[in-house]
C-alpha cells in the first residue's frame, strides 16, 4: 500500500508505514527534542517500542500519564513534563484521549493558568493567544479522529463533566495516519472506537446546520465504516479494513465541524457519571436516539441506508445498526454495562446541558433525555 499525502484540513500522510516518516519530518522542520504524549496502557505495549525505534536520533522524552477519560490534571502534568524536558515539539501517539491531551499540553506549556480556564464556556475564558509548540499526531485507534480536530475534550477533575477547548491553533501541523498502528487493537476496542467513528459521521450528516461539504464527507465516512467495521473486528490483521476505518474516523472528525447531536450529549453524560468509554457510550445510545430522530428527517435516514448498502430505507438502517452492534460484540443495554436506574435523572440533566444536542435534528428536553436513557437501559 502506497502512502498518500494530502492537506485537508492539515497535512496528512496516510498509509501503511507512515509512522516511519516522523523522525525525518521533525528533523527537516528543525526539531530535535520531542515530548511523546501517550497513555499508560499504550506505553507498556510493543507498538510504542516499535515506533520509538524509528526515533533513535531524536532526544525523546515520554509522558504517559493519561488514563480513562482524560482530565485537566493530566494535561497540566504533561505541560510540566514538556518544561522538564525543555521540549521543542510534541508527538501525540494514541487514541482520542492521548491526542486530545497532546494538543492541550501545548496550550498549557505556553500559556498561564489551568487548562480548564481555556474551555469555550468558562466564565472567564482565557484566549489562546500565543503560537503553540509544533505538534504531529499519530492515531492508534480509528474512532475519535482527534488527529484532524480543532478541539479537545477533557473532564473536570472534580465533577468529571466533559469540557471542550476549541481553537484552530490546536490542529496538528502534520498527521501520520498509519493503519498498521491499529493492527494490535483488541476486538472490543476496535468495535467501540469504530462505532464512535460511525456515530460522528451519522450525527454530523443529520445536523440541521447547512454545510454540504461536510454532508458529502460524512456520507463517505458512513459508507466506509459500514463496509469495514465488522471485518476489522473479525479479521484484526486485515489492513484494507483497518485503513477504511482509519479514514472513516478522520472523515467523521472533519465532518463534525458541522456539529453533532443527542447521541453525543448522552455519551458525554455517561462518561461524566459512569466513566464509560466514549465509544461504548455512543454505541449504547445510538440506535435508541436515532430511532427517536428518524421520523423528523426520514429522507436523510433513507440516504444513510443507501450509502450503507441497507435495503428498506431509514427504519431498516436503524435495525441494521442494532444488528451491527451485536455482530461486533456490543450487547446489552445500559444496565448491562453498570448504569443504574437511580442515575437516570442526573444523566438527563447533564445531557440536557450539553451543547451537542443543540444541533440534533429533533429538539430535546430534559424529559426527552430521561425517556431516552430509560429506553436504552
Amino acid at each position: 500500500m502506497s502512502i498518500t499525502t494530502f492537506s485537508f484540513p492539515t497535512n496528512i500522510h496516510f498509509g501503511a508505514g507512515a509512522r516511519r516518516l516522523v523522525a525525518a519530518h521533525l528533523r527537516d522542520a528543525g526539531y530535535q527534542r520531542p515530548l511523546l504524549v501517550t497513555d499508560k496502557a499504550l506505553s507498556a505495549l510493543p507498538v510504542l517500542d516499535e515506533f520509538k525505534s524509528h526515533l533513535n536520533d531524536l532526544d525523546l522524552a515520554i509522558f504517559s500519564g493519561i488514563f480513562g477519560n482524560p482530565t485537566s490534571s493530566q494535561v497540566m502534568a504533561g505541560a510540566a513534563a514538556f518544561a522538564d524536558h525543555r521540549a521543542d515539539c510534541i508527538i501525540g501517539f494514541g487514541g482520542g484521549a492521548a491526542l486530545d491531551v497532546a494538543k492541550l499540553v501545548g496550550v498549557a506549556a505556553t500559556h498561564a493558568g489551568n487548562i480548564i480556564e481555556y474551555v469555550w464556556d468558562h466564565p472567564q475564558s482565557r484566549i489562546i493567544e500565543h503560537a503553540l509548540p509544533y505538534l504531529v499526531a499519530l492515531p492508534t485507534t480509528a474512532g475519535t479522529g482527534s488527529e484532524v480536530g480543532r478541539a479537545s475534550v477533557i473532564s473536570e477533575n472534580g465533577s468529571h463533566i466533559k469540557r471542550v477547548v476549541f481553537n484552530p491553533k490546536l490542529l496538528a501541523k502534520c498527521v501520520f495516519a498509519d493503519p498498521e498502528l491499529t493492527l494490535s487493537l483488541p476486538p472490543h476496542i476496535t468495535a467501540a472506537t469504530g462505532i464512535d467513528a460511525l456515530t460522528h459521521n451519522i450525527e454530523s450528516y443529520l445536523s440541521p446546520n447547512y454545510h454540504p461539504l461536510c454532508d458529502g464527507i460524512a456520507l463517505e465516512g458512513t459508507r466506509l465504516a459500514a463496509k469495514a467495521l465488522l471485518t476489522a473486528v473479525n479479521e484484526p490483521n486485515n489492513l484494507e479494513a483497518r485503513s477504511d476505518m482509519m479514514m472513516s474516523s478522520m472523515l467523521g472528525a472533519i465532518a463534525f465541524q458541522k456539529d453533532l447531536g443527542a447521541v453525543h450529549a448522552c455519551a458525554h453524560a455517561l462518561g461524566a457519571v459512569c466513566d464509560l468509554h466514549h465509544g461504548l457510550a455512543n454505541a449504547l445510545m445510538i440506535d435508541t436516539v436515532l430511532a427517536w430522530n428518524q421520523p423528523m428527517v426520514a429522507a436523510k435516514f433513507d440516504e444513510l441506508a443507501h450509502v450503507s448498502g441497507v435495503a428498506g430505507g431509514g427504519e431498516a438502517f436503524i435495525d441494521w445498526l442494532r444488528q451491527l452492534k451485536t455482530d461486533v460484540g456490543i450487547v446489552g443495554g445500559l444496565a448491562t454495562h453498570g448504569v443504574k436506574h437511580e442515575q437516570i435523572l442526573q444523566l438527563a440533566a447533564i445531557a440536557n446541558n450539553d451543547i451537542c444536542h443543540q444541533t440534533n435534528p429533533r429538539i430535546c428536553t430534559a424529559t426527552d433525555f430521561e425517556q431516552l436513557f430509560r429506553a436504552a437501559m
